[in-house]
């Protein structure tokens, strides 16, 4: 790390240290800015079942790509409650960019937090955090959040269904109708790069998301192939950790010249002194995304100067609840943060649609779900249109799951 003073570090610590984390906003009675203040005491969780499926995908993508196949494997998780309400949410593990799998999953939830969660309130989302980290414990940070994104949504969506409202409202905050996204181009091969964007702009996409790393030259002819074709697009490279921290520093500026206006991921999440030499450099505004997993790491960063924002994916932070959270941790501090996804489908997509839209999200949203993957399991898929889609309005996260297709789906998935 470069040298500081003890003075200013602890300036800084303090500072950021003061930044207030978001009260649980979980329960039935609202105030008049229509946020929640208190728990239904008659409400308990009744059954969870999980529905584990592999969405058939129409591109290749590496991520989804293994030895068990092609597709985007994903668990739905279905919550009934005492009263006959049910919520949904979906854990999307990517065993390529995380170390949860499908099987994995599914086996932690049916085995380790179903029995601890059933007959818990459903509202107190403190409390089942607590039990789920008692039962799948931290290392480093939260263990196996992405598994427990799945669980945190559908208490989510049950809320929203139990009050009747969305649950941009449960948290006093408003959505706009539409998401505007950007178009992800994953490739080894520069011949690919024209045709790619081309699809993109024949779907109505106007803005592109790169996928870079290791070889910073060809990363630069990728970035001036696509600026070519559009130059007034949203350029955001996303290194995924493929970099060592020398070619990062040499790279950001390169690639700030050739006009990509952030940089995520660069280096792996564990290099912190890295993150805090390039920060320094200043070249471009560094972007963390993969293993910035809770708000005390976020926290920590900030305290460390060592981001300008985070690439924010509830799937990855175990939920809504902690990702809100970090939102509410970087906008205090000034910083920024990108809406990102693990291509997610139908369910973790509408969580992360409505999220992105009640925190007023500045940039497009490389959330590719709809880009890659070829079925929905829901009434109503999201079908983007001119390159934006929807932001779901209805009660919960505004969806609604078709269990025929659901079933089918788990069927073919086996």
């Amino acid at each position: 790390m470069s040298n500081i003073s003890r003075k200013k570090f602890l300036a800084r610590t303090t500072a950021a240290a003061a930044l207030p984390f978001l009260p649980d906003l979980t329960g039935q009675d609202t105030t008049s800015d229509n946020t929640v203040t208190s728990l239904p005491e008659n409400i308990k969780i009744e059954r969870i079942e999980t529905f584990p499926v592999r969405y058939p995908s129409v591109l290749p993508f590496r991520f989804l790509d293994g030895p068990t196949g092609t597709g985007r494997p994903a668990v739905l998780v279905k919550i009934t409650a005492d009263d006959g309400s049910v919520g949904w949410g979906e854990s999307v593990p990517v065993p390529r960019w995380s170390y949860e799998t499908l099987e994995a999953s599914v086996h932690a939830i049916d085995t380790y937090l179903t029995p601890v969660l059933t007959g818990h309130n459903p509202f107190d989302l403190k409390g089942i955090n607590e039990l789920m980290s008692r039962e799948i414990a931290p290392s480093f940070t939260t263990g196996m959040p992405i598994t427990k994104s799945g669980i945190d949504m559908a208490l989510h969506d049950l809320m929203g269904k139990v009050t009747g409202r969305n649950i941009a409202e449960l948290w006093g905050r408003t959505t706009g109708d539409e998401i505007t996204l950007s178009w992800t181009i994953s490739t080894t091969d520069l011949g690919e790069a024209e045709d790619l964007v081309k699809k993109g702009l024949e779907k109505g996409y106007r803005h592109f998301n790169l996928k870079v790393g290791p070889d910073p030259e060809y990363d630069l002819e990728l970035v001036e192939q696509v600026k070519q074709i559009v130059p007034d697009s949203f350029l955001w490279a996303d290194a995924n950790g493929g970099y060592d921290l020398s070619t990062a520093l040499d790279a950001a500026p390169r690639l700030a010249d050739a006009g990509v206006p952030v940089l995520e991921q660069p280096i792996p999440i564990s290099q912190i002194t890295g993150y805090r030499r390039l920060v320094d450099q200043g070249a471009l505004p560094i972007i963390v995304d993969e293993g910035m997993v809770s708000p005390a790491q976020v926290l920590e960063f900030i305290k460390l100067e060592c981001l300008d924002g985070v690439a924010m994916k509830p799937a990855r932070t175990g939920g809504l609840l902690s990702a809100r959270q970090q939102i509410e941790l970087l906008g205090h501090a000034g910083l920024r943060f990108l809406g990102s996804g693990l291509t997610d489908p139908d369910v973790s997509l509408a969580a992360s649609l409505i999220l992105f839209s009640a925190y007023d999200l500045s940039y497009p949203a490389a959330l590719n779900g709809p880009q890659f993957l070829a079925e929905s399991i829901i009434t109503e898929p999201f079908r983007p249109v001119n390159g934006k889609v929807r932001v779901p309005q209805g009660a919960g996260l505004g969806i609604e799951v078709d269990e025929d297709k659901l079933q089918d789906l788990v069927r073919r998935s086996r």
